[in-house]
């Protein structure tokens, strides 16, 4: 079996998956966005993608059943379809996006996001919002669109959801039922774009212990763990991470 052995690479990438199961399977997934970011420093955003599009998928099984009955139904219904339409667009501008431009792309939506994050602070008092069509069709779409490029399709859907302040397990089963869909549409065309090479699947499957730990962990510490103390770290490791990146990006483009 072909798999990549830079100890670089394994250095970021287990920390990465590990991070991304408990995000996804205890705390809805948000971070899941810093998988590809972190595995980027070692290999091209494209394979980081690809390695972890299976693992992902394998992470929505045991999440869908442990979260089957807690999800809800109209944000679904807005969410797929318009995700759908992101995926489309995603798979039709895949062969004009270089590696300097997806790097830019993750680089723009890790900071973004975590910039918002902190600045915005904890908002106290606030209604819940109702769940819109057209600010959902967006966000789906969006979703769909930085999900297919590089699994970051959390923040759009978080931006979407948290405003309506839903219980915490309707909260993350609902992203849970969102993204196996999404997850096993990208399969697909991952394929015919010859992204899933014997090497990239090689490292998933190097990496799937690592991706059921986390999530195992993540479904234990849903309403154990200090969410608080959590969110910190890894929003402080998705930001440095997005820095060096955008980095990288510049000096590609200058070059």
């Amino acid at each position: 079996m072909d798999f990549i052995t830079d100890p670089f690479f394994y250095a970021v990438a287990v920390p990465a998956v590990l991070i991304a199961g408990v995000s996804k399977s205890g705390f809805g997934g948000g971070l899941g966005v810093i998988a590809v970011p972190l595995m980027a420093l070692a290999v091209s955003p494209q394979a980081a993608a690809a390695i972890m599009l299976p693992i992902l998928c394998l992470m929505d099984v045991a999440n869908v059943w442990a979260y089957r009955n807690r999800w809800d139904r109209r944000n679904m219904l807005i969410l797929v379809p318009a995700a759908l339409v992101g995926i489309l667009v995603g798979v039709l501008t895949f062969s004009y996006l270089s590696v300097a431009a997806v790097k830019l792309i993750i680089a723009l939506i890790a900071i973004v996001f975590t910039l918002d994050h902190w600045l915005r602070g904890k908002k106290t008092g606030d209604t819940p919002k109702e769940a819109t069509w057209g600010k959902g069709s967006v966000l789906g779409s969006l979703a769909g669109f930085t999900s297919f490029v590089a699994h970051a399709g959390g923040p759009p859907v978080s931006v979407f959801l948290l405003p309506q302040r839903m219980d915490k397990s309707i909260f993350v089963g609902t992203t849970v039922m969102f993204f196996i869909v999404v997850n096993y549409v990208k399969l697909v065309p991952y394929w015919f774009l010859g992204q899933f090479s014997s090497a990239n699947l090689g490292t998933s499957a190097v990496l799937i212990p690592v991706a059921l730990f986390g999530t195992w962990v993540g479904l234990w510490a849903h309403d154990k763990v200090n969410v608080v103390l959590f969110y910190r770290v890894c929003y402080a490791l998705l930001f440095l991470t997005g820095i060096k990146l955008l980095w990288d990006a510049v000096v590609l483009f200058s070059a």
